[in-house]
């Protein structure tokens, strides 16, 4: 009688799929759950990696939702440092699922934002997301309008986007002692004024991510039932920690919790599927060939690499080809992709080093 492992395809088992192939060669990597088509509307926010997806997506003919376009007249470089085309709403990137259920809850109406803003040299800024005017709103008035504004663009495209992808970032965050809200940045990196008294560091654990995760998709079902969403975790290490201990351990904290929050939900939800773009750059088999110099930023060629697997999962070949490299033949001379332009707000914390 054979046993179930003698039914299985050879990608279940690691001789034939890895160890005797080339990496650049490893296949089958993902087959998506949920139908996906190119005239369908997607809408991406999350972490800095979220970015690759909604371009190659725009590139190879799908239909990105960007609910709050720049103005005409701004310049490109201009309306991103504003973040504008960035992500589906203008609030920056969103690295926890704590501050992914706020942005949502407020949208529809749950629990509002709330009214707490910085206030620096006479120039106001959001905590939620304290980056998209680098000089700050001229007033508290023009700030919260501006919110208020990001929240309709929220409700009205997860209303009736047919894909909404999100990618997990980070477990560390920073919130309010009194409140409990979650900010986007620690007070006193991007804006702010840090305070002992009124601001806690939390590391969020598992069943928060799951618990707050389940909210945000359970709610977005609510008022949009046939969604479709997509996961994925970012694969970009943390640039600091504010755990006592080395930050590559905290990576891996936060990557494998995050790994397995988004696993569980691909797993026990009809509506939810995981993308690998983790495994893609971080796993053995790839050897870290990937990473810039820096040994942290995704090169363009893995980029292209990780979206060619996502578009063979959808039974599409990518317009733009991946043309992967080994680490060796990647050049920079300070460890920045000069081909990328994503916009990441973590990277700041940089400047804090000693």
């Amino acid at each position: 009688m054979k046993n179930p492992y003698q039914e299985l395809p050879s990608k279940s088992f690691w001789r034939p799929s890895v160890a005797e192939r080339n990496m650049l060669e490893i296949s089958d990597l993902w087959t998506s759950k949920n139908e996906i088509i190119q005239s369908d509307t997607v809408a991406t926010a999350g972490s800095c990696f979220a970015q690759h997806i909604s371009k190659a997506m725009i590139s190879n003919g799908f239909n990105w939702i960007d609910a709050e376009p720049a103005p005409e007249a701004m310049p490109p470089e201009v309306s991103k440092a504003h973040g504008y085309g960035v992500f589906s709403f203008r609030t920056g990137n969103i690295y926890t699922a704590a501050l992914l259920r706020e942005w949502v809850e407020a949208a529809f109406d749950v629990t509002p934002l709330q009214d707490e803003l910085w206030e620096q040299d006479g120039r106001f800024y959001d905590p939620m997301r304290p980056a998209i005017e680098p000089d700050g709103f001229e007033s508290a008035a023009e700030c919260m309008a501006l919110r208020r504004h990001s929240l309709a663009a929220m409700r009205k495209v997860l209303s009736e986007v047919d894909v909404f992808v999100f990618t997990l970032g980070l477990t560390e965050s920073w919130r309010n002692k009194k409140t409990g809200f979650v900010y986007a940045a620690c007070p006193g990196t991007l804006a702010g004024t840090f305070s002992k008294d009124e601001h806690e560091f939390y590391n969020q654990t598992y069943p928060d991510i799951y618990a707050d995760m389940m909210a945000v998709l359970d709610l977005i079902k609510q008022h949009n039932p046939t969604v479709k969403f997509l996961l994925t975790v970012s694969p970009v290490p943390l640039v600091a920690t504010a755990v006592p201990r080395h930050v590559l351990v905290s990576t891996t904290y936060s990557k494998s919790v995050l790994r397995a929050v988004a696993g569980d939900l691909s797993t026990g939800r009809a509506d939810t599927d995981y993308f690998p773009s983790f495994e893609i750059i971080n796993t053995t088999p790839f050897k870290g060939s990937f990473f810039m110099p820096n040994q942290r930023e995704v090169a363009a060629a893995g980029v292209s690499f990780v979206m060619g697997h996502f578009f063979a999962g959808l039974g599409m070949v990518a317009q733009s080809k991946p043309t992967p490299a080994p680490k060796a033949e990647v050049k920079s001379g300070d460890g920045d992709d000069e081909e990328d332009d994503i916009f990441c707000e973590e990277a700041l914390l940089e400047a804090f080093s000693k």
